[in-house]
């Protein structure tokens, strides 16, 4: 049995029947994949609440090569590479457009399972194709960005090829020219014409360090639910009730509500149970800063989800991967 606590952010106690570190793809063609498995990167996104029956593959690949084009970059990246440390690299050798994504916990190779996002840009913004390992054909595949069918934090990877499809590189495509996002909440009062990239990168970083706890000081998986989205006619409706609560435009007929605020706002910024407590500088965090376990994960996330859905008629659905003794599992919102 190999111990999880230290390869995953919110340090939950658990163990794993066998751990494999993948330095090289080729790696894939010999791990048994009839087996139980789950493929993990620095583990920020993703909470063992139990022991896990079967092996975990930690993807430890390294590698960045950097294409120059006439009007762009294609940067190759390798799915051990760490994200952020990504970021700070280009935007150091003045290669621009990933500045809104930094300070994202996480590996390369996990961003496309989640399309990754922040302040109004998603990792499908800036997205060329990607190689991986398909379980089921026992061969590599290269996908383009259609391939991947991105969504809101969501991509191919969790629907169709969840569990069949391993990411080994990501090519990223970033144009020369540069275009800021600043468009969104706290970047909005800097000037387009003022501030350079490296500029938008410093400000993100200061937001994000303002609003979420360090997971080396404070074991936490970040936001932890996903932001909802609602039909426009419920969001108009608690708009009448709730003056203040922040909306963003999806489509003509969709609107994304913030999480953190849903959560404030039904009375738990800082509610425990057990070792765990929702973070009292951002709802939207839970923090294990008391040695918690999974059943206290478990019911801290059924008590917001209760809570949120009785004060709102909203549904809460995780955003961090819950993995137990067989495997992830979805944690849907229970209303009884």
């Amino acid at each position: 049995m190999q111990s999880l606590q230290s390869l995953h952010t919110f340090a939950l106690p658990a163990h794993c029947q066998k751990l494999v570190r993948i330095t090289a793809p080729e790696q894939l063609h010999a791990i048994d994949f009839e087996k139980p498995f789950f493929i993990l990167g620095e583990g920020s996104n993703c909470v063992f609440l139990d022991d896990f029956d079967g092996t975990v593959l930690q993807m430890a690949n390294r590698g960045i090569d950097v294409n120059e084009r006439e009007d762009h970059y294609l940067v190759r990246v390798a799915a051990g590479e760490n994200w952020h440390q990504l970021v700070i690299k280009l935007l150091k050798m003045g290669i621009t457009g990933l500045e809104n994504l930094v300070l994202i916990p996480g590996t390369i190779g996990a961003a496309p399972v989640q399309n990754i996002g922040a302040y109004g840009v998603e990792l499908a913004d800036v997205f060329s194709h990607l190689t991986g390992y398909h379980i089921d054909k026992q061969s590599f595949e290269t996908l383009d960005k259609s391939a991947c069918q991105f969504g809101y934090r969501d991509s191919v990877f969790k629907q169709a090829l969840h569990g069949r499809f391993v990411i080994t590189e990501v090519v990223l495509k970033l144009p020369k020219q540069w275009q800021p996002v600043l468009g969104y909440g706290p970047l909005r009062d800097l000037t387009e014409c003022e501030v350079d990239a490296m500029h938008v990168a410093e400000r993100v970083m200061q937001i994000r360090r303002s609003k979420l706890p360090d997971p080396i000081l404070c074991a936490n998986a970040g936001s932890f639910f996903k932001n909802p989205m609602v039909s426009l006619e419920l969001a108009k409706t608690l708009r009448v009730r709730y003056q203040s609560m922040p909306t963003y435009p999806v489509d003509e007929n969709t609107v994304k509500l913030a999480a953190g605020w849903l959560i404030e706002q039904a009375g738990l910024k800082g509610h425990r149970i057990g070792g765990i407590r929702v973070y009292d500088k951002q709802a939207l965090v839970l923090v294990n800063d008391e040695q918690g376990d999974g059943e206290e994960l478990l019911a801290m996330i059924t008590h917001i989800q209760k809570t949120v859905f009785a004060k709102f008629t909203v549904e809460l659905i995780p955003e961090v991967r819950l993995i137990g003794r067989g495997g992830e599992f979805s944690k849907g919102v229970e209303h009884g």
